[in-house]
């Protein structure tokens, strides 16, 4: 059974950090693109990162891009998202994805993971900027 369990999720005051862990189970990562993506009440989920199975290409959405980093270590079979100089805007249930085959939108400002190709998600972790 694949699994993807998030963790590192928690409440931080603007301008803090935190590290968000993927570990997978069931599969091994090394062969799977992996996305991260988040939802915040009333709004849409959003694509924020991604990274390539070897992790030579890495994407991420203009709202993060500078402040966060993805990386993975598939000897690990984990994935990290790295969060630095948290807004409160930034505030948001984080999933991890997995996707064999993932194909990128391309717009005139940036390239992202499509999330409908990715098959496999974890069940969350919550992260709560605030002072």
């Amino acid at each position: 059974q694949l699994q993807l369990v998030e963790s590192g999720g928690g409440l931080v005051q603007p301008g803090g950090s935190l590290r968000l862990s993927c570990v997978a189970s069931g599969f091994t990562l090394e062969r799977y693109t992996i996305g991260w993506f988040r939802q915040a009440p009333g709004k849409e989920r959003e694509g924020i990162s991604c990274i390539s199975p070897s992790g030579g290409i890495r994407l991420y959405a203009n709202s993060v891009k500078g402040r966060f980093t993805i990386s993975r270590d598939n000897a690990k079979n984990t994935a990290y998202l790295e969060m630095n100089t948290l807004k409160p805007e930034d505030t948001a249930i984080y999933y991890c994805a997995a996707a064999l085959r993932a194909r990128q939108e391309v717009t005139n400002t940036q390239a992202m993971c499509i999330s409908e190709d990715f098959s496999s998600w974890g069940q969350g972790a919550q992260v709560t900027v605030s002072s």
